[in-house]
């Protein structure tokens, strides 16, 4: 196996033209509901990670498929926090596994994490049996499921969202409360407060991983906030903050896709322990589907993803008219 790393500030045009094509091929015979790559969107990535953290990509290629790109190894290596593990993703062309390609990119990715002294190799896969097992077969144990689901945003009960906004409106002490629309970057002057707000998705479950809580900060939030815009991220957030004290009580954040800008994703949608009971959750996704809908009004697809053991905010979704279409399992390894 020939394995080329790509320089993630200016990668190889046949290199990179070669690995969205194996992702591309790879997205439509195993998930077929998933986008297709772009090149562009995989430069960015590639270039600025989630939030300014390293991502390394590699390509192999091997005899049997002459110049041609066959498999895809991916790394992501966490910088703000849990610097102790790292993720590894491989994908091979459909038309070439089961030949030892997948297993041999494995451990060429597991040399390079330990190469960057990590000692936690962690991996995600769909649950399907083939990816399953073959995570198994590399010494990876299950250690959480996370359950994706997806909002059709042009097929909205109206009736439904109508008894939703009433059942969020009667919430306790809702007019305490009040909800801002933030889009972009975070105004200097309530930066402080939304770092401190997004820390409460460290109260979501996580399974069995051995991860530490995330740690925010303002450089951390403007390296998301740049990440976003380098990768065609349209940023969208609402907030809810407490009348009496003014602290912000929660947030939700939502992207949309330049390259696919029929979709979004949910980034975030928490509420800090001392102002849960409220139903601000439910307020906030409600308040940002109203801005989608002025805002972004061709966005028809809306995912998010949440650990499958998280009731409340599952009934939340399921609420608004979220349907799972899949789960996603993530598994760990020591070394």
């Amino acid at each position: 196996m020939e394995l080329s790393w790509l320089d993630p500030q200016q990668p190889d045009q046949r290199d990179l033209a070669g690995a969205v094509a194996v992702l591309a091929a790879a997205t439509a015979a195993d998930t077929p509901s998933f986008p297709l790559p772009t090149v562009s969107g995989f430069a960015a990535r590639l270039r600025y990670g989630f939030a300014g953290e390293p991502r390394l990509a590699a390509v192999a290629r091997t005899g049997a498929g002459g110049d041609r790109v066959l498999g895809v190894l991916r790394l992501t290596l966490p910088r703000w926090d849990n610097t102790h593990l790292a993720d590894v993703t491989v994908t091979v062309d459909p038309a070439y596994r089961r030949r030892g390609l997948g297993r041999a990119l494995f451990d060429a990715g597991v040399a390079q994490v330990r190469e960057q002294g990590r000692r936690l190799v962690c991996a995600t896969c769909l649950d399907q049996p083939g990816p399953a097992a073959f995570l198994t077969a590399m010494g990876l144990t299950h250690a959480y499921t996370e359950a994706l689901r997806r909002q059709d945003l042009s097929a909205l009960d109206p009736d439904r969202f109508a008894a939703a906004e009433a059942e969020a409106e009667a919430g306790p002490g809702a007019d305490e409360y009040e909800l801002l629309r933030l889009p972009g970057p975070v105004p200097d002057d309530l930066l402080a407060a939304v770092v401190a707000v997004t820390g409460a998705i460290n109260d979501a479950p996580t399974g069995e991983l051995e991860i530490e809580d995330e740690v925010f900060t303002p450089e951390r939030l403007r390296a998301y906030e740049r990440a976003a815009a380098g990768c065609g991220r349209r940023l969208y957030r609402v907030v809810a903050r407490h009348r009496p004290s003014g602290e912000l009580a929660g947030q939700t954040v939502v992207a949309v896709d330049a390259e696919h800008p029929w979709r979004a994703g949910q980034d975030d949608t928490s509420v800090a322990a001392a102002h849960r009971g409220h139903r601000l959750g439910l307020r906030l996704k409600l308040a940002m589907l109203r801005l989608l809908a002025e805002a972004e009004p061709q966005v028809r697809e809306l995912d998010t993803g949440n650990a499958a053991d998280n009731a409340h905010m599952i009934r939340v979704n399921e609420l608004l008219g979220y349907e799972l279409y899949a789960n996603e399992l993530e598994w760990q390894r020591h070394l």
